[in-house]
């Protein structure tokens, strides 16, 4: 649901999505503290504006921003592909990992390299990364990156 606003456009698709949802909920007969909740989680998910404002929000960040992975990719043409089809196709293992005891969320990817440079993830994934981090945080654990078993954060 948190990219219901994609429908209308891409650009501030945050905010338009959690207007979308709230009028959903409401239909749905959701609480309105939890429809507020829920929005705000949405129109803050985004890494031009967004911050982790409540559990809810962080943990969509998480989800959202660690989201590469080959079926992504919808272009089956490699000739024509862009950046983000080289990295998602170039990502062979994307796994999220929680662990508990020393409170870490790590992303686990595998990139191969004979497809596009680790850099490459970074140009569009950095910005990403760093709301990650901030996600996390406010969940009080902290947001590990590790590409091709190379600990980058």
């Amino acid at each position: 649901m948190h990219d219901i606003g994609n429908v209308v456009s891409r650009h501030d698709h945050g905010q338009t999505g959690a207007i979308l949802a709230m009028r959903i909920l409401k239909e749905m007969g959701m609480d309105y503290n939890e429809i507020a909740y829920i929005a705000s989680a949405i129109g803050n998910h985004e890494e031009e504006y967004g911050h982790p404002v409540n559990d809810i929000a962080a943990a969509l960040i998480i989800a959202d921003k660690t989201d590469v992975h080959r079926g992504r990719v919808r272009n089956k043409e490699f000739a024509t592909f862009d950046i983000h089809d080289r990295v998602n196709y170039a990502a062979e293992k994307s796994e999220v990992e929680i662990i508990k005891d020393e409170r870490i969320i790590r992303l686990n990817l595998k990139i191969n390299i004979e497809i596009c440079p680790v850099m490459e993830y970074f140009e569009i994934f950095l910005a990403r990364m760093m709301m990650c981090r901030k996600a996390a945080a406010f969940l009080n654990t902290n947001f590990q990156l590790v590409i091709n078993d190379a600990r980058l954060l």
